[in-house]
């Protein structure tokens, strides 16, 4: 847990510049809501895990009350978490959630009934998920991957993809991974563009295929 809550602290600095200030070490300890949230998840997941009832839960909704996060004790979260601004994430109760994972405010990893068993998103290595963006179900975020700003996702997304919309769709597939966590959330292709040109190529294709037919009618007649 202690190298995990590090790995965490030092996630604030490499990700936010607003850290990097000659103080930035105790602007994070002091004021970060995000990084509040987590170090009282870390407590209450290892709580939890030794089976201790209530506690885990109520140190959550402390956390909760104070930092605007709630995380589900039984949420799996690994090394290098970090929550930007924090207000209004909600994650799961059997979300998991890789190394090295960012995500804004008001996130949503979430359910879409009352079933039971996993119910909620998994996040690989090195995912970052933009503000307002909800993530519903027993879905799949591959590593390296990113999820626009405001967007819906119901479905599990492949390796190094950038996603987008509502619902949200595949709009940028990198050939190569890249290297760390890449934090540009907000500059991305734009779904209803990328719509526009599949409707064209679509078009182009059909009256290539009127043409073919209008050949093999004048060449039987």
């Amino acid at each position: 847990m202690v190298v995990s809550i590090w790995r965490d602290y030092k996630a604030c600095f490499e990700r936010d510049p607003a850290a990097r200030t000659l103080f930035g070490f105790v602007e994070v300890l002091l004021t970060y809501s995000g990084f509040h949230a987590i170090v009282c998840y870390r407590i209450s997941h290892l709580l939890y895990r030794l089976r201790i009832p209530l506690i885990p839960r109520l140190i959550c909704m402390i956390a909760r009350i104070l930092t605007g996060v709630e995380i589900h004790p039984g949420a799996k979260i690994g090394p290098g978490f970090f929550i930007d601004h924090g207000m209004g994430v909600v994650i799961g109760e059997t979300s998991e959630i890789g190394g090295n994972v960012t995500l804004f405010q008001d996130v949503t990893l979430g359910g879409t009934g009352k079933e039971k068993g996993k119910r909620h998103p998994t996040l690989c290595d090195n995912v970052v998920v933009g503000a307002g963006a909800k993530l519903l179900g027993n879905i799949r975020i591959g590593e390296n991957s990113r999820v626009g700003a405001g967007s819906v996702v119901v479905q599990s997304v492949p390796p190094n993809c950038t996603v987008v919309g509502v619902p949200a769709e595949i709009v940028k597939r990198e050939q190569v991974p890249g290297a760390g966590v890449n934090l540009e959330h907000g500059d991305l292709p734009d779904p209803l563009k990328a719509l526009e040109e599949k409707v064209e190529a679509l078009q182009k294709e059909v009256e290539a295929m009127e043409k073919r037919m209008d050949d093999i009618r004048k060449n039987h007649s």
